[in-house]
């Protein structure tokens, strides 16, 4: 009898993520922002002001990749960049508050249509879930 084996966790969650960000992207739309915008921005509001450089490696990007996002951002008052005043090289990035108030509106939406994802799920799941991604997503690994 052969062996049953389970999908590979990124098959699994691949699909997820890939209709999660489906969902994701009108109610962005509607906040004036992209994916890697909101990225951005949550980065931003989570820990206050980081260089560019920073910025980046927490958010897997390359730093030159993100600086037309950046200057979006920036053009539409979402964030502040401003020389570092001990190394003019490098940028300092700040949110503002209407980059905290569209990211956390947006979030909230987002949040909603989550809701009604995770309402698939019994409350026991629900929270195993939530607390596996939680720590799943958190973990030192690879």
């Amino acid at each position: 009898m052969a062996e049953q084996r389970r999908p590979d966790l990124a098959a699994m969650l691949g699909g997820l993520m890939r209709r999660l960000m489906t969902a994701e992207t009108p109610v962005l739309a509607e906040h004036g922002l992209t994916m890697w915008g909101y990225v951005v921005l949550s980065a931003l509001d989570d820990r206050p002001v980081r260089t560019q450089a920073a910025l980046a490696k927490a958010i897997g990007a390359d730093k030159t990749r993100i600086i037309g996002t950046l200057d979006s951002l920036q053009d539409d008052g979402l964030i502040i960049r401003e020389p570092d005043p001990n190394d003019r090289r490098v940028r300092l990035l700040e949110i503002t508050d209407a980059g905290r108030a569209a990211r956390r509106s947006a979030q909230a939406r987002i949040q909603e249509q989550e809701e009604r994802l995770l309402g698939e799920l019994s409350a026991a799941d629900r929270k195993a879930f939530l607390k596996a991604a939680r720590v799943l997503s958190e973990a030192d690994w690879p």
